[in-house]
């Protein structure tokens, strides 16, 4: 991400933490500058060094994970980079807990489960919460202990709905970023986050940072090749030597990081409709398809007037090696879908257009096939993009974000409309 390097009126400092401070912006309303430090600490602060050019590396690790899970769908502070060592992001009332998500267990889970081996898998991942007390070292706490705290900020009561939303997205975030990193033969073995209230707003958004101190990373799975912060915490002693290491591993991660904002694996969605007349129902499909980030084409012809086209076409899209789902638009009898069925071993979606006058029996036809064929029948323009993106998805780890997102997103609307009718009820 090109930083936006234009001069900003800085109003007074908000928060100074260990390796960042946050400053007001009196000209953009709503908005702070998160300003990084090149210090790196571990132990609360009990180990502190100076490591010229960490404020740039974080801030690019950073701003290169919020790009990522905010063009996913998910609700995050950021809104821009700044300069090399500072963002802009919405201002918030921060919640004083950090959420930690465990795919492997490893580190201080060790240390308070005696027994758990090194390397013990969670599936789902485990999901912990601890309160952000440096004097009390950060204590663990349960879902209890937060709801009955009843914190209050920017006006959002903290209730048993915002833990849950909370708890949700932290593990959607965490598999996001985990798929992600898998895409670079690098395993995200867990991860620390936090959440604000947005003043203006008054949702839960992630914010805070998401750099090398967040999380620990093992490319290949191994250990031993570790480039997260462990490194540094692990040092018996802290030479220039040493830091110069913990740099490079730090450096490596944000030269990669860039790259998850782009994906090897590419595809298209090609509609065949029987007739210009259903134009409509593709523009739908077309237009679901860019909502996963997915091309999409537009082709009419018809396996019952001219079957020879309709396999000319085809071929067309299987000869230049792009991936490609068919979506077949077939109103009345539908022969386009099991005739490209019959002929591909590409996947192919029926998507007919049904009429209020015949569609129940015209469903038949895409669903009554010859045996040797497998093409699904999606009615929904939307549902049969979202079939696509789900193939993709799995070797796409850009289109299995947007999902996991679109799925984490509807759960939540679904909770908040909850709230919001027992509210009214009540």
């Amino acid at each position: 991400m090109a930083p936006v390097a234009t001069e900003l009126k800085l109003g007074k400092k908000i928060n100074e933490g260990k390796t960042k401070e946050v400053y007001e912006l009196p000209d953009l309303a709503g908005c702070v500058l998160m300003q990084s430090k090149d210090q790196i600490t571990a132990g609360n602060a009990a180990r502190k060094n100076q490591m010229e050019g960490k404020a740039a590396i974080s801030n690019t690790t950073t701003s290169c994970v919020f790009q990522l899970l905010h063009e996913s769908g998910i609700k995050t502070a950021f809104v821009r980079k700044h300069g090399n060592t500072a963002f802009i992001a919405a201002q918030c009332e921060m919640i004083p807990i950090e959420w930690v998500c465990r795919r492997v267990a490893t580190g201080s889970f060790l240390k308070r489960n005696p027994g758990v081996k090194e390397g013990y898998k969670f599936y789902p991942p485990k999901i912990e919460m601890f309160y952000k007390d440096d004097a009390a070292n950060d204590p663990q706490w349960s879902e209890e202990q937060l709801i009955e705290a009843k914190f209050c900020f920017a006006g959002l009561t903290i209730g048993q709905t915002e833990v849950d939303i909370m708890a949700h997205s932290t593990q959607a975030i965490f598999e996001i970023l985990e798929k992600s990193w898998l895409s670079q033969n690098c395993t995200l073995v867990d991860m620390k986050i936090e959440f604000g209230v947005n003043i203006t707003t008054k949702e839960i958004v992630l914010a805070d940072v998401i750099d090398n101190d967040s999380w620990r990373l093992w490319p290949s799975g191994d250990r031993s090749q570790q480039k997260d912060k462990q490194s540094y915490r692990d040092l018996k002693e802290v030479t220039p030597e040493a830091l110069q290491m913990v740099k490079r591993n730090f450096e490596w991660v944000a030269e990669r990081v860039e790259l998850l904002l782009k994906t090897k694996s590419h595809g298209r969605v090609v509609v065949l409709m029987g007739s210009s007349s259903d134009l409509g129902h593709c523009e739908k499909i077309k237009k679901a398809c860019a909502n996963f980030g997915i091309p999409c084409e537009l082709r009419v012809t018809s396996a019952h007037k001219g079957p020879d086209e309709t396999l000319r076409i085809k071929a067309e899209y299987e000869g230049d090696g792009i991936p490609t789902v068919f979506v077949a638009v077939a109103g009345r009898s539908n022969g386009l879908g099991p005739v490209l069925s019959g002929n591909t071993s590409y996947p192919v979606v029926n998507c007919p257009p049904l009429s209020a006058d015949w569609g129940s029996q015209d469903v038949w036809s895409s669903l009554r096939l010859p045996s040797g064929l497998g093409c699904p029948t999606i009615l929904s323009p939307e549902g049969a993009a979202q079939f696509a993106a789900q193939i993709f998805g799995l070797s796409n780890h850009l289109v299995w974000a947007k999902l996991r997102s679109s799925m984490l997103n509807t759960w939540i609307s679904l909770k908040q409309a909850d709230k919001k009718l027992r509210e009214c009820t009540l």
